[in-house]
């Protein structure tokens, strides 16, 4: 699956080995917090906006390669990439790029969108006919972003804007100016683990979605329920790991909120290569990872995956995945290859936008039991023994 140029990897670019957290301006991150003030909603969302609004002036300012990788790119995307203003790329802090594949003429939604470099590139993605809406808390970074909306258009080819970039909070969802039930796809990458309250954002992103539609995001979790010494350490939180979810938890709550299934692409291992944070983290042996899930909005989803004696057969006609299409860590299938699939995975090709993609096979009619291999241990690859490290996700 590393080879891009002929295997469709959802997940844009993969990261390679462990992801190591770095020091992190220490001195300058939350300078009127102490390290044990507790992360509440509202001093949450200032010291974020703070940090990312004017702590950091350019890209190179970040300390830490937590949400980094080093693999490139595959072609298309360096493309798109040369055609975004230099201001908008000299303002992204965010890493790699998390944007599913088969994305023309869709709506998308990112959240944490920053100066808006993943909104251009989703632009020239989804075509003319397509929509990319971009919210953020930080007036500086939307300021960059809107400011270039006329000159993107027109590097693009297109007669008008294809982008709206709007302010607000990912737990607040329901307060934009977006229609439920309206959006393709939403994505985000390492901003839902900074947000105090996940559950919300998870509802909001399940009321915007179109049935069929997509949350495809990157985040960090852990291999155990984070203690409360640590989710109070406003250093890690702002580091990204102290907000992070069990992965348990989070499985469940999307359940919870309406999301079955949900899917794992791929994980990398993230470790603590800072003195003073690895004191207050060793004693507490959290294994923090990176993870990209994609959850689809289909009710029909079961608890877990049942056989029907189903398959599906790729056409291989998804852009730039002529040989393989991967939708998750476990399901790559090779065009014109027959594939057995779980009921859950024949749903999540038939009733979404790779419909048109797939040849069909079976019913529903009779039921095999349990899908063969369907687990409930820790899912993450890399956090077992013996794994090669090959990472995931771009957070």
């Amino acid at each position: 699956r590393q080879h891009l140029a002929v295997v469709c990897v959802p997940s844009i670019p993969r990261a390679i080995g462990t992801i190591p957290v770095r020091s992190h301006l220490l001195n300058r991150l939350r300078p009127a917090m102490s390290p044990a003030a507790p992360p509440s909603s509202d001093r949450t969302h200032v010291d974020v906006s703070e940090y990312y609004g004017k702590v950091l002036s350019k890209t190179e300012d970040l300390k830490t390669n937590a949400c980094c990788t080093s693999a490139a790119p595959p072609e298309h995307i360096r493309e798109c990439l040369r055609k975004i203003h230099p201001d908008v790329i000299a303002k992204y802090y965010g890493c790699g790029l998390t944007l599913p594949p088969l994305l023309e003429g869709c709506t998308v939604l990112d959240l944490g969108c920053g100066s808006g470099r993943d909104c251009y590139i989703a632009s020239q993605l989804v075509g003319p006919s397509g929509l990319v809406i971009g919210v953020d808390m930080t007036d500086a970074q939307l300021d960059v972003a809107r400011e270039h909306e006329t000159w993107h258009a027109r590097s693009f080819g297109y007669s008008a804007a294809n982008t709206r970039f709007l302010r607000g909070y990912v737990e607040r969802l329901e307060e934009l100016d977006v229609a439920p039930g309206s959006v393709d796809v939403i994505v985000s990458n390492c901003v839902i683990n900074l947000s105090p309250d996940k559950e919300a954002v998870l509802r909001g992103c399940l009321r915007l979605l179109k049935p069929g539609g997509e949350l495809y995001f990157s985040d960090v979790y852990a291999d155990r329920r984070v203690p409360r010494v640590l989710r109070e350490h406003a250093v890690l939180w702002g580091e990204c790991l102290s907000g992070a979810l069990y992965w348990n938890d989070f499985q469940n709550l999307a359940r919870k909120v309406g999301f079955g299934d949900p899917r794992l692409v791929e994980d990398a291992p993230i470790t603590v290569e800072n003195a003073k944070l690895e004191e207050v983290v060793a004693p507490h042996r959290v294994k923090f990872f990176s993870a990209t899930y994609r959850l689809f909005l289909i009710p029909e989803l079961e608890p877990h995956c049942e056989d029907y004696g189903q398959a599906v057969v790729y056409r291989g006609t998804v852009p730039h995945c002529p040989a393989a299409f991967a939708l998750d860590d476990h399901h790559e299938m090779e065009t014109g290859k027959v594939f057995p699939v779980c009921g859950n995975t024949y749903r999540m090709l038939h009733d979404t936008r790779f419909q048109d993609h797939f040849d069909f096979i079976g019913s529903w009619e009779k039921h095999y039991g349990i899908y063969e291999g369907c687990g409930t241990t820790m899912p993450f690859r890399s956090g077992t023994k013996g794994a090669e490290g090959e990472g995931g996700g771009c957070c």
